[in-house]
């Protein structure tokens, strides 16, 4: 079972513009370009980039898209901070 996970994400406030941002992933776009135009995250600046986290570290929502969701793959997350686009880089 993995201990730290790596990951990218963007936040946004509204499902509507989460669901647009994938579909410009989908049609391939750089997740950090979009990142740093959209997201509200003060990571958004580093294109998205969170690092490297621990199991538990992130809120539970969170958490669990990035230890048990297929890498690689933007997912779309629902948190008490809003709408998350995550893309988990690796896990280990």
């Amino acid at each position: 079972m993995a201990s730290t996970a790596a990951a990218l994400h963007i936040l946004v406030k509204h499902q509507e513009k989460a669901e647009d941002i994938i579909e410009q992933l989908k049609k391939g776009a750089k997740f950090q370009t979009l990142a740093k135009k959209y997201s509200n995250c003060p990571s958004g600046k580093s294109g998205g980039d969170l690092g490297e986290f621990r199991k538990g570290q992130m809120v539970p929502q969170f958490d669990k898209v990035c230890f048990t969701g297929e890498l690689l793959t933007p997912h779309l997350v629902k948190t008490k901070f809003g709408w998350h686009i995550v893309k988990v880089l690796y896990r280990t």
